[in-house]
């Protein structure tokens, strides 16, 4: 187990799966039960918790228990039933989903429009060649 990958890994998925797992957090269960930082301890601790279980438990086995730890501390740090706390979970990863095939077709896009793909008709500008 790498300690520096691990803090590497907890700190971008603080940035960009925190503030997901906060909105949709809010959105079922409210406001006063999903705060920022409950979010945050939620990613921080899952990240922990699921590099020691890695560690001993692999495959299939090792995918359901990490779900249920997931979801466990949905439901624990959101005060949510476990139902809640699937849904949450549910939703959280069709946004990150969503979230990221956009920003893929905006780097597409993005490329396309600086010559990188838009050069392929004429053979990238080889002309009669």
């Amino acid at each position: 187990m790498d300690l520096m990958g691990i803090v590497i890994q907890i700190i971008v998925s603080v940035i960009i799966i925190s503030p997901i797992l906060w909105l949709v957090g809010r959105w079922m269960v409210g406001g006063a039960k999903a705060k920022f930082t409950d979010a945050i301890w939620i990613v921080v601790l899952g990240i922990i918790i699921n590099a020691i279980l890695g560690t001993f438990v692999h495959g299939a086995i090792g995918f359901i228990v990490t779900l249920i730890v997931w979801i466990a501390l949905i439901k624990h740090f959101f005060d949510a039933s476990w139902g809640k706390a699937i849904l949450i979970g549910i939703v959280a990863i069709i946004v990150l989903m969503v979230i990221a095939l956009v920003l893929a077709f905006l780097g597409i896009a993005a490329i396309a429009g600086l010559g990188g793909l838009g050069g392929l008709g004429g053979l990238g500008g080889l002309g009669g060649y």
